[in-house]
C-alpha cells in the first residue's frame, strides 16, 4: 500500500513515500487538500465549482478531468477513485493528514501531542485569488481547527499547573497569549503560571505588556482580578478551579462558587465560557450577586467553551442529560435553574424530567420554539433565522451581534473586545452554525404544561433578539408562572440595569426558601 502524508498546517507540503512531489498547479494542491479533508467521495460538480467558479459547468468538469490526470501523471500512479459523478482519494492509499492527526489527539485527550502537531494555522499563506469559494471553505476549516487548539492549550495550562509543572504551563499559556493578545483571561493564565513557577520578574514584564496593549488598543485599564495577581497576597488567594466531569463520553467543564441552602445553575445562552464569563465587569457583578443567594454552578455545554468539542450539535435532550451529569458531580441538592435565551428549553426539559431535584425555574429572554410556524408567530421565520445565522457565522471572531444582544454595551471597546474573544474561545464558525441550526428546529411547547415547579419568566420589553411576545406566550402555558416585564432592550441578563432583574430573582428565590422552611 502506498503511503501519503499531507501537511496542511502552514503552507502545505506533500510527500509520497518520503519523496517531495512537485505540483505545477496550485489548484492541484488545493484539490488534494480538499479531497483529503472531505474523508469520502465528493461530487465532481462541487469540486469544479469550488476551483473554477467562473467557468460554465461542462468547462469546469473538463478542467477537473485534466487536473486529475495531470496529478496522477506527476505522482506516477493512480491516487483517485472516480466515477461519472464523484471523485475521492483512492481507498488503496494510506493517507495521513496532519489535521486528522491533530483532531484525533484532541478527541482522545492527548492535548500535548495535538498542540505539537499544530505548527501553524491551516493553509496559512495559501491563497487562490480566483477561487473565493475555496477561500471561504478554508477560512471556516481554519477557524474550527484554531478553536480546538485554543481549547487544548487551556486544558494543558490547567493540567500542568495542577500537576505542579508550572514551567510547562507557562509555555502553553504563552502560546495562548500569542493567539489572542487582548484576552485578559489568557494574560492571567500566563502571569499566574509564571508566578507559580517562581519567575516573578517575567510575570511583571508580561503584566506590563498586557497593560500597555489594553490601554493602547482598547483604551481600558486591566481589571481588578488582573491587578490582584501582582499583589503580595495573590499567592494565597484561592481561585476556584475549573473542574471536569465525564458524561456520555464527553468531558464537561464546570465551576462552583459560594455556598447556601440552594444551588443556582446558570446557563447563559448559545455560547458560554466558564472562565471568560468572569472577565467582563458587568457579567462578573451579576454572577457575584447570585452567589449571595446560594451556591453558584456554571458549566459549558458539550461542544462549547472549555468542554470537549463534539462532531454534532448538542440537542435539548442531550443538554438536559448534561445538566444532570454536572449537578451530580457538584453534589447538588435543591437547584434553581436559570436558563437564558437558547438554554431555556434544556432547563425546561430537565425541570420536567427531574422535578424532585428542581426547586425552581427561572427563564430569561427565552422562547419555547426556535422559529415561526402558523401557530407560533413569536419567532423569526426559518429563512430569516438562517440569514441571521449565516451573518453571525460570517462575522465570527469579531464582536458580531453585540448591537442586538446588548445595545447598551455596543459602544464600549472593552465589552466589544471581550465578546469577540469569548466567541473565539467558545466555538468555531462551523461549530456554532450547527448549534444554531439545531436550535432553529427546537420546540418544547408540549413540555410547558408539564412543569410543576415554581417558575419565574423574565423578559425585557425592548429585547431585540427575542420578542417579548415569546416570553408572554411561554409564561401563559406554565401553570402558576410569574411573568415580569422589565424595562430596557438588552438581551443579555447582565447588560443594562441589573437591579430589577436581581430584585425579581431575589424575591423568587427568597419565596422558595420560605416555602421549604414551612414544610
Amino acid at each position: 500500500m502506498t503511503a501519503f502524508s499531507l501537511g496542511t498546517f502552514g503552507f502545505p507540503e506533500v510527500h509520497a513515500d518520503d519523496r517531495p512531489i512537485k505540483l505545477a498547479l496550485r489548484k492541484g494542491l488545493a484539490l488534494l487538500v480538499y479531497l483529503a479533508e472531505a474523508k469520502g467521495a465528493v461530487a465532481r460538480d462541487v469540486v469544479a465549482t469550488l476551483l473554477w467558479p467562473e467557468s460554465p459547468g461542462e468547462t469546469g468538469r473538463a478542467r477537473l478531468r485534466r487536473l486529475l490526470h495531470r496529478i496522477e501523471q506527476t505522482l506516477g500512479h493512480a491516487v483517485f477513485e472516480t466515477d461519472r459523478s464523484s471523485v475521492r482519494w483512492s481507498p488503496a492509499l494510506e493517507l495521513k493528514v496532519d489535521t486528522h492527526l491533530f483532531e484525533g489527539a484532541c478527541d482522545r485527550g492527548d492535548f500535548e501531542q495535538g498542540c505539537q502537531i499544530y505548527r501553524s494555522d491551516f493553509l496559512a499563506g495559501f491563497v487562490l485569488d480566483d477561487c473565493p469559494e475555496f477561500g471561504e471553505w478554508a477560512f471556516f476549516r481554519r477557524e474550527a481547527l484554531r478553536g480546538r487548539l485554543m481549547h487544548a492549550l487551556e486544558r494543558l495550562v490547567q493540567d500542568k499547573n495542577a500537576a505542579g509543572e508550572h514551567f510547562a504551563a507557562t509555555a502553553h499559556a504563552g502560546r495562548l497569549v500569542e493567539l489572542d493578545p487582548l484576552s485578559e483571561v489568557y494574560g492571567r493564565h500566563l502571569i499566574r503560571s509564571l508566578l507559580l513557577a517562581g519567575d516573578r520578574s517575567a510575570a511583571e514584564r508580561h503584566h506590563a505588556a498586557l497593560t500597555e496593549r489594553l490601554r493602547g488598543e482598547l483604551g481600558v485599564a486591566p481589571e481588578a482580578e488582573t491587578e490582584a495577581l501582582m499583589s503580595p497576597a495573590a499567592a494565597s488567594h484561592d481561585v476556584p478551579a475549573t473542574r471536569y466531569v465525564k458524561g456520555a463520553g464527553v468531558h464537561l467543564a464546570y465551576q462552583t462558587y459560594g455556598s447556601g441552602p440552594l444551588d443556582i445553575l446558570v446557563m447563559p445562552g448559545f455560547v458560554s465560557h466558564v472562565e471568560r464569563a468572569w472577565e467582563h465587569p458587568a457579567s462578573r457583578t451579576f454572577l457575584a450577586s447570585l452567589m449571595k443567594l446560594g451556591r453558584l454552578i456554571v458549566f459549558d455545554r458539550r461542544g462549547i467553551g472549555l468542554s470537549d468539542r463534539v462532531g454534532s450539535a448538542p440537542g435539548i435532550d442531550v443538554t438536559a442529560e448534561d445538566i444532570g451529569t454536572v449537578l451530580r458531580a457538584a453534589n447538588a441538592r435543591r437547584v434553581v435553574l436559570f436558563g437564558a435565551s437558547e438554554c431555556g428549553p434544556a432547563c425546561i426539559k430537565f425541570a420536567v424530567d427531574e422535578q424532585r431535584l428542581v426547586a425552581g425555574l427561572i427563564l430569561f429572554g427565552a422562547l419555547a420554539k426556535g422559529c415561526w410556524s402558523p401557530d407560533y408567530p413569536h419567532a423569526l421565520r426559518a429563512s430569516q433565522y438562517d440569514a441571521w445565522r449565516q451573518h453571525l457565522v460570517a462575522q465570527w471572531g469579531g464582536p458580531v451581534g453585540i448591537e442586538t444582544f446588548a445595545p447598551s454595551l455596543a459602544g464600549d471597546p472593552q465589552a466589544r473586545a471581550w465578546w469577540a474573544g469569548l466567541l473565539r474561545a467558545a466555538s468555531s464558525p462551523g461549530g456554532i452554525s450547527a448549534v444554531l441550526e439545531a436550535f432553529r428546529d427546537a420546540d418544547v411547547r408540549h413540555l410547558l404544561a408539564q412543569i410543576a415547579v415554581p417558575t419565574l419568566v423574565l423578559h425585557r420589553r425592548g429585547d431585540q433578539a427575542v420578542r417579548i411576545a415569546a416570553g408572554r406566550d411561554m409564561a401563559s402555558r406554565i401553570k402558576g408562572a410569574q411573568f415580569v416585564e422589565l424595562d430596557g432592550n438588552d438581551h443579555w441578563f447582565f447588560a443594562g440595569d441589573q437591579g430589577p432583574v436581581l430584585e425579581a430573582i431575589r424575591g423568587f428565590v427568597g419565596a422558595l426558601g420560605e416555602g421549604k422552611s414551612r414544610t
